[in-house]
């Protein structure tokens, strides 16, 4: 129960900060999940800096995926100084998820 309160105090963290934070809720067992693992590594490598991206799996931090109402996987979020900005399930290309993201940098 521990380890869950340390990821909830680590998530909010750095959801709060000034960094544009992509997360990613998305399940093991889950096969679009695992189809957005290399667009999110496309994404990170087009963007570098300019965003965060953490994975939460639905299945270990269920109290977190309860908060953000997450019903079905993949789910994304977009977040910046902790207000969610954009949010979407299913599965994006690299270059709409860059986009997305690109329209939120300013």
């Amino acid at each position: 129960m521990e380890k869950i309160k340390i990821m909830n105090a680590k998530f909010n963290d750095i959801i709060n900060g000034n960094d544009l934070v992509l997360v990613d809720f998305y399940a093991d067992w889950c096969g679009p999940c695992k189809m957005m693992s290399p667009i999110l590594q496309e994404v990170k490598t087009n963007l570098k800096e300019a965003v965060k991206i953490i994975k939460v799996n639905v299945d270990q931090h269920q109290d977190l995926a309860s908060h953000f109402m997450v019903r079905g996987v993949p789910t994304l979020m977009l977040f910046k100084t902790g207000k969610m900005l954009w949010r979407q399930s299913g599965v994006l290309s690299s270059k709409d998820l860059t986009d997305i993201i690109s329209n939120h940098l300013n």
